[in-house]
């Protein structure tokens, strides 16, 4: 898989900040709310800020609320009442903040959704995050790429489609973004869906959830494939992934002579780039939490130096009551051959991580 020129260079500056030194932190503090430690990616992303945050002169208050909403809320009002200067938010629900953000926007506190955008709120004043429907593009590509390399006699594909979670606005993205290249294949009878489950309706899995994935796939698998054979499972994140792999490995995929079926994801984490390596999950989309985190904190200076923060999109995110001024960052499409110098020549994960 060959990565274009654009997510090089882009690879080559994660750390914008890294060369700041360490003043001491009499800049403001800044109020980071993140979803769980569940998921290694949001620890990367929460130390990411605090590093680059503390390098860059703010101290920070850094709380995660491990997927459950009232507590997030808490944590946000709690950050107000504290006097923190910026709010960075990477919300469980993006649909459930808008009362606390209103009483942000009234005690003059700037407020930045982070990779997950906040809905329904005027009170959002910037966004943070990746290309979320070149994401999903980069996905259904890979997906399609697999098959043609794994079953290039096997037309029609058979393939079953995940999403992710429902009040995730970025689900959207992701699967509008797969969908703008799968369905003229689906329509050209290329790719076939056995179960005939398709839309964010459908096959969105609740908090992102392996389990229910894993389950979900258990019941696809029962139902529509006692004589057929999966070709691949678009999946939009790799803690999915793992779920959905369980799945296969369980009924005999992977082994024998039933290859394993081409499984995408998203997020880079190591269990998944470990199963990568070991041949079973085909490929995952590298979002480097260190240049997340690095726009962020250009953004959060820039407000509270009276400036203006640098943004690159000013029309696709629309939640509801504003279009947020935005800053996409470029995704990076990885299979097994990119890890090496995607992930561990740029200190993303030490060569140890990964064994």
């Amino acid at each position: 898989m060959q990565l274009s020129r654009r997510a090089l260079l882009a690879l080559a500056s994660v750390m914008p900040l890294a060369s700041l030194p360490a003043f001491a932190q009499d800049k403001g503090t800044v109020g980071i709310a993140m979803p769980t430690k569940s998921s290694s990616r949001w620890i990367s992303d929460g130390q990411s800020m605090v590093d680059q945050f503390t390098a860059a002169g703010y101290a920070t208050d850094l709380q995660y609320a491990e997927d459950d909403i009232p507590t997030q809320l808490a944590q946000v009002e709690n950050m107000i009442t504290k006097g923190v200067n910026v709010l960075v938010i990477a919300a469980i629900d993006g649909t459930t903040l808008s009362n606390a953000l209103e009483n942000a926007a009234a005690a003059g506190i700037k407020v930045i959704a982070y990779d997950r955008l906040i809905r329904d709120s005027g009170a959002v004043d910037y966004y943070a995050t990746f290309d979320n429907f070149k994401v999903g593009v980069q996905q259904a590509e890979s997906l399609v790429a697999g098959l043609k390399e794994r079953f290039p006699d096997a037309k029609p594909w058979n393939v079953e489609l995940f999403g992710g979670s429902p009040d995730d606005n970025n689900a959207f993205f992701f699967y509008n973004g797969a969908m703008s290249v799968l369905d003229p294949l689906i329509a050209d009878g290329s790719i076939v869906i056995p179960s005939g489950q398709m839309g964010m309706d459908v096959v969105g899995t609740l908090r992102w959830d392996g389990a229910v994935a894993q389950s979900r796939m258990d019941n696809l698998l029962s139902a529509n494939y006692g004589d057929k054979q999966l070709h691949g499972a678009l999946s939009p994140y790799d803690g999915l992934s793992i779920g959905i792999l369980s799945s296969l490995k369980g009924v005999g995929y992977g082994s024998g002579d039933l290859p394993m079926p081409i499984v995408t994801g998203q997020d880079a984490e190591v269990p998944s780039v470990k199963s990568m390596m070991a041949g079973e999950q085909y490929s995952t989309v590298f979002k480097d939490t260190r240049a997340l985190a690095g726009v962020t904190v250009k953004m959060v200076d820039a407000i509270l130096q009276g400036g203006e923060p640098e943004i690159n999109d000013t029309s696709t995110y629309d939640n509801g009551v504003k279009v947020v001024p935005s800053y996409l960052l470029e995704p990076i499409s990885l299979g097994v051959a990119d890890i090496e110098k995607v992930l561990v020549e740029s200190g993303y994960y030490t060569a140890d991580q990964l064994k």
